[in-house]
């Protein structure tokens, strides 16, 4: 995963590296929001290597005759479809969401409280899990399928013997069991009225402690340009494991949300930090529980 430090390109030295003036791209963010910066302190703008190859790629395509839109859709794509981890895209795209350490048990409870506000709100729009086993999946298949009902895409990935695309129920996806997504837990749903995610990945040492108390480094948030970042990783994935979905969820996500306010990306920090503090008692007192 990426560190801050990685991000190190400012607009002046991506131009120069792309040979696309600074003015023409401040343009495209403000056009296309592409090429899509992380924002650091003083509102500065830093992009990292990916965004370098992304830029030359549109600059190519645009060679070769496509337009602006469709160029920079293809970049995307391209870019995408490299990801192992939706928790590592996460991370090294935005190097600013709090990441926090915390047991299954507290990663259930905040799972649970984003699907029963989705199931309140989200209305139509996509729901994607990622579940490590088929049979942590099973649990809670009827509550997903009901889910489903109300949703344009229902996405579940797991350790399943083959793909299965019902229409109208929720797709299931097999992960390998050598893939990094089988360590990982995912939970992403986005729709007009409803946006959050959370990424997360097992600790290697979690798997000697008892179920409860397995461990994962996590992050979360509702900022809409960090749902869409979430959401494209996880097209890029299934553009690899059930390409026909990942060619759907990369073109109805293609535009990202226009930027957050910096109320809303206060509030999203502020969630993510206070749920952390509440993991840590929380797990402590099952440690305890179960010592």
């Amino acid at each position: 995963m990426a560190a801050e430090s990685e991000l190190e390109l400012s607009t002046a030295q991506l131009a120069r590296q792309t040979g696309v003036s600074a003015g023409t791209l401040r343009a495209w963010e403000a056009r296309y929001g592409f090429p899509q910066p992380i924002r650091v302190g003083g509102g500065h703008h830093r992009y990292g290597g990916q965004d370098v190859g992304a830029v030359s790629e549109v600059v190519r395509l645009r060679r070769e005759g496509l337009s602006m839109t469709a160029a920079i859709l293809r970049a995307r794509a391209a870019q995408s479809a490299r990801e192992t981890s939706i928790y590592a895209a996460l991370r090294r795209r935005r190097p600013d969401l709090q990441a926090f350490v915390s047991s299954k048990r507290s990663l259930l409870e905040l799972t649970r409280a984003i699907e029963d506000a989705q199931c309140a709100h989200a209305g139509t729009g996509v729901l994607i899990g990622s579940f490590q086993l088929e049979r942590h999946y099973r649990h809670s298949e009827r509550r997903w399928q009901s889910f489903s009902r109300t949703l344009a895409l229902t996405v579940a990935l797991a350790d399943f013997a083959e793909l299965r695309v019902p229409e109208g129920g929720v797709a299931e996806v097999p992960v390998g069991r050598d893939h990094q997504l089988s360590r990982e837990w995912t939970l992403i749903v986005n729709s007009r009225s409803a946006k959050a995610c959370l990424a997360a990945w097992e600790l290697p040492e979690a798997s000697e402690l008892p179920d409860p108390l397995r461990r994962f480094e996590a992050v979360w948030s509702f900022d809409p340009l960090v749902v869409h970042d979430a959401t494209l990783a996880a097209a890029g994935l299934l553009q690899t494991l059930a390409p026909e979905l990942g060619r759907k969820l990369s073109r109805d996500f293609a535009e990202p949300p226009a930027a957050s306010p910096p109320e809303l990306r206060f509030a999203a920090d502020l969630a993510a930090r206070t749920f952390g503090y509440m993991a840590a008692k929380l797990d402590a007192a099952t440690a305890s529980a179960v010592q």
